[in-house]
């Protein structure tokens, strides 16, 4: 071989490796530019999250309800040695049955363009009691004696500035209430002082309580049969705590849904008799399906499988056209494609994330069809490359919204994707086009 030939393969070899080097080193920046943008939608959510603690500050944060209970202060004395002992101790009584009702009405607060979804609930509390033994505890050391005060009516919610207009009746009577709740475990909320009910004598209170918070609410269910039935008119709700609701309807009007909880399936009415702080809840939230920084954080995780499968087309197009394309022009097109998530995140803050989606793609879209189209050579080239940008922008999206099956999802697009390419370059002679052999020599 002339070593003027050869010459010429070393440096087109050299220059290869030369452009492989820049695009790497391209493909380097631009996973900066995402980290950077991926960091301002973590500030962003870190926001939100401040300005959530803020109206929680000033309104109420999440609720969680126990109550009504029965309870007493009792004293024990006795006699050990030469010296007298005492011991103080609460003796708490969950009713035989409890009845939970009412409506849970969404109430948005906002904080600058953060929206925090709060509500205003009014409930029906009903509550009974069939046995006060646990109300007159026997003393635990020989020759004690145990003195008992009042009967006390407690009803303890988590954030005590939540709640409204209250009224506890017993047998239709009003009941004078005060705040706090006199046990220590339990503090926040409201008390009455009762008449003690006498022996065999059911005894039934009615609690009407109005309770603002925010996002969350929660009752535990604290008796030997609890039945809790809720409405609402918002459209997303989420159930947790230890017990999924047995009847729910979820629409486009609202939901609704009831719980029943027995004693035998529920450590709640024993938990809060032996004083344990931590109880189990059935809950429902007020969630957003669709938080903006949560999928436009997802999206950027995307931001790199994107850029690499638009520089392997753009690298098929040159091979396959022979139109050589300068890393300038890979600098560029990746710019267009990180910049689609800034778009999208700043967008979202404003407009319903499906929107601001459908803006910033067909931006993105439009700006690199027109672009591909000089640097391709032809309208043709940069419509069918414009589309596969629209195309991509698609599956994007479908794995944001379908989160339980994204994984699948994306396996099959990455295999689809590499399937066309070794379809489109099963006859390169890919020594050939190193050694700069034209095609079919």
């Amino acid at each position: 071989m002339p070593s003027h030939r050869i010459a010429m393969l070393r440096g087109m070899n050299k220059a290869l490796f030369i452009k492989l080097a820049i695009l790497a080193v391209i493909t380097g920046l631009l996973c900066i530019v995402l980290a950077r943008i991926g960091g301002l939608a973590d500030e962003r959510q870190a926001r939100q999250q401040e300005a959530e603690q803020s109206v929680v500050q000033s309104q109420a944060g999440p609720q969680t309800l126990l109550g009504p209970l029965l309870l007493r202060h009792c004293k024990e004395t006795w006699t050990a040695g030469y010296s007298e002992q005492t011991r103080n101790f609460l003796a708490v009584l969950p009713p035989s049955h409890l009845q939970v009702g009412g409506r849970v009405s969404p109430d948005p607060r906002y904080r600058g363009l953060f929206k925090i979804n709060s509500y205003a609930s009014k409930l029906s509390i009903a509550a009974r009691w069939d046995d006060f033994d646990r109300l007159n505890p026997p003393a635990e050391n020989a020759g004690g004696r145990v003195e008992c005060g009042d009967v006390v009516a407690m009803f303890s919610t988590s954030d005590a500035r939540g709640l409204r207009d209250v009224e506890l009746k017993r047998d239709g009577r009003k009941l004078n209430v005060k705040p706090g709740t006199t046990n220590a475990v339990h503090p926040a909320g409201l008390h009455a002082v009762i008449a003690t009910p006498r022996s065999g004598e059911t005894l039934e209170l009615s609690l009407a309580v109005e309770v603002v918070g925010t996002q969350r609410l929660a009752v535990v269910p604290a008796a030997g049969s609890t039945a809790v039935s809720l409405q609402s008119s918002w459209q997303h709700p989420s159930f947790g705590g230890r017990f999924l609701p047995s009847e729910r309807e979820v629409a486009e009007n609202g939901f609704s849904a009831r719980w029943q909880v027995s004693e035998l399936a529920s450590s709640a009415a024993a938990d809060v008799a032996a004083g344990k702080p931590e109880l189990e809840t059935l809950a429902v939230d007020l969630i957003d399906p669709v938080n903006p920084y949560v999928m436009s954080d997802r999206a950027i995780k995307y931001g790199l499988m994107f850029i690499a499968l638009t520089f392997v087309t753009v690298g098929l197009t040159e091979l396959l056209t022979g139109r050589r394309v300068h890393p300038v022009q890979y600098l560029l097109v990746g710019l267009a494609l990180s910049l689609f998530f800034l778009l999208l995140l700043s967008l979202s803050e404003h407009l319903p994330f499906l929107a601001a989606y459908l803006i910033a793609a067909g931006a993105a879209a439009a700006v690199l069809t027109q672009y591909a189209a000089a640097m391709l050579g032809g309208w043709l080239r940069g419509l069918a490359f414009g589309g596969g940008i629209a195309l991509l922008y698609g599956a994007l999206y479908v794995l944001l919204s379908r989160e339980q099956t994204a994984l699948v999802i994306g396996a099959v697009l990455l295999f689809a994707v590499l399937a066309v390419v070794m379809t489109l370059t099963r006859r390169l002679d890919w020594y050939g086009l190193a050694s700069g052999k034209p095609q079919g020599e």
